[in-house]
């Protein structure tokens, strides 16, 4: 598979957006099959996975850190902060929160460092 930069971060020409494992638009897929075809897209060739702690909410970053962890320093892994998730789901990029929720993110994605991280919607 070809690859491109982003920024200094070598990635995967083609990325995996893992949104619909948890079900946002369909029935979610069940977590074993989430990571079969997860680590079916990295045997492929695939080294840039993209999540949101949104997505499930949750579930999705989870499933991504339970399927990556074996060669997480073989992949990219970016997702998005941006939404209070808290029984309603509104916009908050407040920096409190921002730095709440990214230690909540790298707990579900079983890692140490998240490779892109960014804003999930403008949030004025």
């Amino acid at each position: 598979m070809k690859t491109r930069k982003i920024g200094n971060m070598e990635v995967s020409e083609l990325g995996f957006g893992c949104m619909n494992q948890s079900g946002n638009y369909n029935p979610p897929v069940p977590n074993e099959q989430g990571v079969k075809t997860l680590r079916a897209a990295f045997e492929n060739g695939v080294t840039f996975f993209d999540t949101a702690e949104v997505y499930g909410p949750y579930i999705n970053e989870e499933l991504v850190g339970e399927a990556l962890q074996p060669i997480r320093n073989q992949v990219k892994i970016a997702t998005k902060f941006g939404f209070a998730i808290d029984g309603t789901i509104a916009l908050n990029s407040r920096p409190e929160h921002i730095r709440k929720v990214v230690e909540e993110s790298l707990k579900r994605l079983r890692t140490d460092h998240i490779d892109l991280y960014y804003q999930h919607r403008v949030d004025p």
